[in-house]
């Protein structure tokens, strides 16, 4: 009894090892960043999404976080230029002791100036929730050269992030040259439900 014991301890501390040591299972056209990207994993799920076959998640690797990760991309602004702008997506959640949300932030062309953000730190995700419809509204002045964009969590916990939209709102001015200098991003933004 005392052998299948240890060998029950043993395999279990080794899964937990080797889980902490996996690769992360980025989606094609993201990437991971956040003031603490190591203190979690972000993958794919085939088991749990809101539409489609897959979604991706963002865990907590360990037990106190002072800091945050994000699973994000960035675009070119050229299409959204003097337009306002709604970005759709859905969260869920799972222990999430600090708070959660989708982000989106609009920045300059000429410099490293943000011209507009939301992160739903007003609005926040926290605890254990089904699918919840997150949207945020902001305005791409002129000016704008990338739309940066993604989901959050902040402190420990669980969240899943799936099904992204984005549309036009409203014309704000029609009056924009759409000629940008060339910015070295995407021109569009990629596989926004996970498929790929």
């Amino acid at each position: 009894m005392r052998t299948f014991r240890s060998i029950f301890i043993l395999s279990s501390v080794l899964l937990i090892i080797v889980g902490l040591n996996l690769p992360d299972e980025i989606p094609e056209g993201w990437f991971k960043a956040g003031s603490l990207p190591d203190s979690y994993k972000i993958g794919l799920d085939n088991a749990v999404f809101k539409n489609g076959l897959k979604s991706v998640f963002i865990e907590s690797l360990v037990e106190n976080i002072e800091g945050f990760a994000t699973i994000m991309q960035t675009c070119n602004a050229r299409d959204y230029l003097g337009m306002r702008i709604k970005m759709t997506g859905y969260i869920k959640s799972e222990n999430v002791k600090d708070w959660a949300g989708m982000w989106l932030r609009v920045d300059s062309s000429t410099g490293p100036e943000m011209l507009s953000f939301d992160n739903m730190q007003d609005r926040p995700i926290q605890g254990n929730s089904d699918w919840t419809k997150c949207e945020i509204v902001l305005d791409v002045p002129a000016g704008s050269g990338t739309l940066n964009f993604g989901a959050l969590i902040a402190g420990t916990g669980k969240i899943w992030f799936d099904n992204i939209s984005f549309e036009i709102v409203e014309t704000l001015t029609s009056e924009i040259s759409k000629d940008l200098n060339t910015i070295p991003v995407p021109e569009k933004a990629a596989n926004l439900d996970f498929e790929e």
